[in-house]
């Protein structure tokens, strides 16, 4: 199945709680320490860190907080956000389903404070306090009528605090600064629109995904899933180019991690593909490194590399949930540990 054709299809200008698990593919990871076995015939360097309850769980976003080293998953059939705390086998429900209006839970993040931000696809995003799971803050897209479609997907933290969020319908980057945060609510503010340096698509096709940036905050990097491009954005002068990938490419990435030594991991969802980039300096070029493709990874959405390996969220998509609603639904669902990416 073709991913593109698949999102353009299902996809809709207002989407709705139903709608929304029709649709498909977003990001995360963070670290637990689980009794890990690796899958029968599988690569032995991917084993399970920890299992999630739920019939119909399908997985998408991951966040680790390295303080507690807990980890964070979100599920994109119905936004509930999974809690995982070291040395556990199974995490447990952290925000129930549906709590404050959410449906989906795809991009996940926890700050420097220990917040957590959730986005929903469906609206914006959210700000919890991971000692209670109260929320602190929300910030949401115009929904009227005659807004334009989204599809809020992915989002990453600067060092100021600022975060930046994907829309993967309008191909456009919003901002929401600290002093929004202690506002506590408001509008999804456009910061970039990158449409013109996109390469051309049909209307209502998916473009950008993951979104990481650098550990100084001179830039963020995206991709654009369909066509396999990154692109550097500079927050200084806003200036956006396409980040030279030596010949390589990025089609089917979604989650996107970038290590402070500039070595970028990235999770290709239908390829059931990891690879890893060492990028440069000023994040303008990018070399490949390393490529893990394995069945076991079973359609990874999203990825966070902490304390020595690689945790992989395994979405099963394309088990009766959004890639393919009617092939059956798995009985169980996971998150990969990856040794060696």
């Amino acid at each position: 199945m073709k991913t593109t054709s698949f999102l353009a299809t299902a996809l809709a200008p207002t989407l709705t709680a139903t709608l929304a698990v029709a649709v498909a593919l977003a990001l995360g990871a963070a670290p637990a320490q689980a009794k890990a076995h690796p899958p029968a015939g599988g690569d032995p360097r991917i084993s399970t860190a920890f299992a999630l309850p739920g019939a119909k769980v399908y997985p998408e976003g991951i966040a680790t907080d390295p303080r507690s080293r807990t980890v964070y998953v979100g599920s994109y059939a119905d936004g509930t956000v999974y809690r995982a705390r070291p040395g556990r086998p199974e995490a447990e429900v952290f925000l129930p389903s549906g709590t404050d209006g959410r449906h989906t839970a795809n991009g996940l993040r926890v700050d420097a404070l220990g917040r957590l931000w959730v986005t929903d696809s469906t609206a914006g995003v959210g700000v919890y306090d991971t000692a209670d799971g109260s929320r602190l803050a929300h910030f949401e897209v115009d929904r009227g009528a005659g807004a334009p479609a989204h599809f809020i997907n992915d989002l990453t933290l600067t060092p100021d605090g600022t975060a930046y969020l994907t829309d993967s319908i309008r191909g456009v980057i919003y901002r929401v600064t600290p002093q929004q945060l202690a506002a506590g609510s408001g509008a999804l503010t456009e910061a970039y629109d990158l449409t013109p340096a996109l390469r051309p698509r049909p209307a209502g096709d998916f473009s950008l995904n993951g979104i990481v940036s650098d550990r100084a905050g001179r830039y963020l990097l995206t991709v654009d899933m369909p066509t396999g491009d990154l692109y550097r954005v500079d927050l200084r002068t806003g200036a956006v180019r396409r980040v030279d990938l030596g010949g390589g490419d990025l089609k089917a990435a979604d989650g996107l991690d970038l290590s402070p030594d500039g070595t970028l991991r990235v999770a290709h969802n239908t390829t059931n593909t990891l690879t890893r980039w060492q990028v440069c300096a000023d994040g303008t070029r990018a070399r490949l490194t390393r490529t893990i493709t394995d069945p076991s990874l079973q359609i990874p959405t999203t990825l966070a590399h902490t304390a020595g390996r690689t945790l992989v969220v395994r979405s099963q998509f394309d088990k009766g949930g959004p890639m393919s609603p009617g092939s059956g639904t798995p009985t169980t669902f996971t998150v990969a540990a990856v040794r060696g990416l």
